[in-house]
C-alpha cells in the first residue's frame, strides 16, 4: 500500500510539473541598445497565469528593434541598426538558432542594404526573410538555409517618391513587410510615399505585381504597420501620421479602400503617432497602438463585410506602446511601453474582446519588439 501510495505521488507531481512547463513560454524582447538596453531579452511568460518573469539577457547586438521567430519554431531572427559612429554599412539582419530553455545561438548576419532596419517576416514555408530599411527605404528579401541560416540577400528595392508632410515624407520610409498568407506575395509599407507596395515572389526575387503594384493610401497618412485578416481578403493598415485605420478589401484580384477609421476617441487633441497593429485569431476583433495617446483602440470586425466599429480605447500603463502581440490562444495581450520600460499584461475579455489589465508586468529598458515562442 505504501509503494502505490509512493507511486501515485511521483506521477502526480511529474503531471504538475509538466503541467507548469507547457504553461511557460519562452517571450523575446527587442530593444534599444542605444536608450539603455543590453540587447534581446529573454523572459518566461505564464499562460496560464499571465505571470511574466526575466531569465536572460543576449548582449552583444545593437539595437535590436524588430525579431521574428520562425514558422518551426527553432529560429529567431532580429534586424540590428548600430549606431554610425561603431559601423558604416547601415545595419544587419541576424540569425539565431533557438537552444533548450529558450538560450540563443548566432548562425550568422548579413548587410541590411540600407539604414534603420525596422522590420523583418519570414515566408508561410520558412524558405525566405524580408526587411524595411526606414531610413534608406529599402525592402530587401534573402533566402534561408535549412540551418537557420541567412544567405546574402538576393534582391533589394529602391522606393522611390515623398509625401506632403515635410517633416517626415521627404523621401521614401519603408517601414514593414509581410508576406501574403499563402507566401505568394511580399506586400511592404512606406511611411514616406504613403504606399502600400505589392511584390510578386518569383524564385527568389521579387518584382512589383503585375495586377497591382501599390496601393495609394490618403496623402499624409504614414502608414506604418498592416495586417491579413483570416480570411486572406482583407488587410488593415495603421497610419503613424494621422492616426487612422485604413481597411483593404480585395475585389477581382485588385485591394481597394472600403473604409478609414480613427484609433483616438473624439475630443483627444495632443499629438499622437500610430505604431502596431494585429488581429485575433478568430477575425472578431482588431487591435491597434497610439503613442501618445498611450493605448490600445479596440474595435469589432463586421462578420459580413469586415470592416470596424469602434468599442473602445484600453490605457497600456506605460507611455508610448510601439508594439504588442497577442498570446497564440488569445487570451492575453501584452503591451511593450517604450519611454516608460514596461511590458504590461492584460487578459482579453472573450465576450468583449476588451483587453484588463491583469495588473502583472515586468521593467524593462526600452522594450520595442515582443514575440512568444
Amino acid at each position: 500500500m505504501k509503494i502505490n501510495i509512493l507511486f501515485l505521488l511521483i506521477v502526480l507531481l511529474s503531471l504538475s510539473l509538466s503541467a507548469q512547463n507547457n504553461e511557460e513560454r519562452n517571450l523575446f524582447v527587442g530593444t534599444f541598445t542605444s536608450e539603455g538596453a543590453e540587447g534581446i531579452y529573454l523572459c518566461h511568460f505564464n499562460s496560464e497565469s499571465g505571470e511574466i518573469a526575466l531569465k536572460n539577457i543576449f548582449k552583444g547586438i545593437d539595437n535590436p528593434s524588430f525579431l521574428e521567430i520562425s514558422p518551426d519554431r527553432n529560429h529567431l531572427y532580429a534586424v540590428s541598426r548600430p549606431d554610425n559612429e561603431v559601423d558604416q554599412s547601415g545595419g544587419y539582419v541576424q540569425s539565431y538558432h533557438i537552444n533548450k530553455g529558450g538560450e540563443l545561438q548566432f548562425i550568422n548576419k548579413q548587410s541590411s542594404h540600407g539604414k534603420d532596419p525596422c522590420h523583418i517576416d519570414v515566408s508561410p514555408d520558412g524558405r525566405f526573410a524580408a526587411i524595411a530599411t526606414y531610413g534608406s527605404g529599402t525592402v530587401s528579401l534573402y533566402s534561408i538555409n535549412t540551418n537557420g541560416g541567412l544567405n546574402e540577400a538576393s534582391i533589394t528595392i529602391f522606393n522611390q517618391g515623398s509625401g506632403p508632410n515635410p517633416s517626415r515624407q521627404k523621401a521614401p520610409h519603408a517601414h514593414s513587410v509581410l508576406f501574403s498568407p499563402d507566401g505568394s506575395q511580399l506586400f511592404s509599407a512606406d511611411l514616406g510615399t504613403d504606399l502600400l507596395s505589392i511584390f510578386d515572389l518569383k524564385e527568389d526575387k521579387i518584382i512589383s505585381a503585375k495586377q497591382q503594384s501599390n496601393v495609394k493610401l490618403t496623402p499624409g497618412s504614414g502608414p506604418r504597420h498592416f495586417t491579413f485578416h483570416p480570411d486572406s481578403k482583407t488587410i488593415y493598415v495603421i497610419n503613424e501620421l494621422n492616426s487612422m485605420i485604413t481597411v483593404l478589401k480585395k475585389k477581382d484580384n485588385k485591394w481597394e479602400e472600403q473604409q478609414t477609421i480613427s484609433t483616438i476617441p473624439e475630443g483627444f487633441t495632443e499629438a499622437n503617432y500610430c505604431a502596431d497593429i494585429h488581429v485575433s485569431a478568430d477575425g472578431s476583433y482588431l487591435y491597434g497602438s497610439n503613442r501618445g495617446h498611450n493605448s490600445i483602440a479596440v474595435y469589432e470586425i463586421d462578420k459580413k463585410t469586415k470592416q470596424l466599429d469602434w468599442i473602445t480605447s484600453v490605457p497600456t500603463q506605460g507611455e508610448w506602446p510601439r508594439n504588442f502581440i497577442l498570446s497564440e490562444d488569445g487570451r492575453f495581450l501584452l503591451a511593450a511601453n517604450q519611454k516608460s520600460g514596461n511590458i504590461t499584461v492584460f487578459k482579453i475579455n472573450p465576450k468583449s474582446g476588451i483587453p484588463e489589465f491583469t495588473g502583472n508586468e515586468i521593467k524593462l529598458p526600452s522594450p520595442v519588439c515582443l514575440v512568444i515562442q
